[in-house]
């Protein structure tokens, strides 16, 4: 197809293409003249996802070629391929970095998460973003006056397993190597915005049990 017809089919304006392929985020097309090329479903799914990843994952250009990058890494073990994509994913979370940090309040969230990973019994290497993500929330949870929210910590952690639990099998139903990164990928991005709205729903529902209240 020519990047008109690719355009049509995706949604996304021929400029918006060609900058895509000059940042390395999408192949050129196969050329048919000095000026013409053509693109294939290979190029409209890769473009699906760079757009999933942009629109709903809310990561920045360098970030996405970073990811795609490792759909394309055909040198790595699944587990260190499905590990840097999905690390990639976690960094666009806030951190500690740069915050005034006299009370030591960072240091003790880091401590308790150090705690949480021991006691949940987790397999996760020293520098894992996560870790840092982690201990800077409950860290600005601390500093709004709601540290006993730490209470409820490991409920957090009982579902996060279950959820990875389910992201995991559904990764394993993939073929080959760039599905099950792509899986990773999208479901996490996409699973990040399924399971918060599904967490307000729920919500909701617990509220108007517990309190009362109609549901208009």
């Amino acid at each position: 197809m020519r990047i008109g017809e690719l355009s049509r089919r995706t949604g996304v304006p021929v400029p918006t293409i060609k900058y895509y392929v000059r940042e390395g985020l999408l192949p050129g097309g196969e050329l048919t003249s000095r000026n013409q090329a053509d693109y294939g479903d290979a190029h409209e799914h890769r473009l699906r996802l760079i757009r999933a990843l942009l629109d709903v994952g809310g990561l920045r250009i360098a970030a996405i070629r970073d990811v795609l990058a490792a759909v394309d890494d055909p040198g790595r073990s699944v587990h260190s391929v499905l590990g840097a994509a999905s690390d990639l994913l976690v960094q666009r979370l806030p951190t500690g970095d740069g915050h005034a940090d006299d009370d030591g309040v960072l240091a003790a969230a880091r401590r308790q998460v150090e705690e949480l990973i021991a006691r949940r019994g987790w397999l996760i290497y020293k520098d894992c973003p996560g870790n840092e993500a982690l201990a800077a929330a409950l860290a600005a949870l601390q500093r709004v006056g709601l540290g006993e929210f730490t209470a409820v910590l490991d409920d957090y952690a009982e579902a996060a397993e279950r959820v990875a639990r389910a992201d995991l099998d559904f990764v394993a139903t993939r073929g080959v190597l760039d599905e099950l990164v792509e899986s990773v990928i999208v479901g996490t991005v996409m699973g990040d915005a399924m399971f918060a709205a599904l967490r307000n729903l729920a919500q909701i529902d617990r509220s108007t049990r517990q309190y009362g209240g109609g549901t208009g």
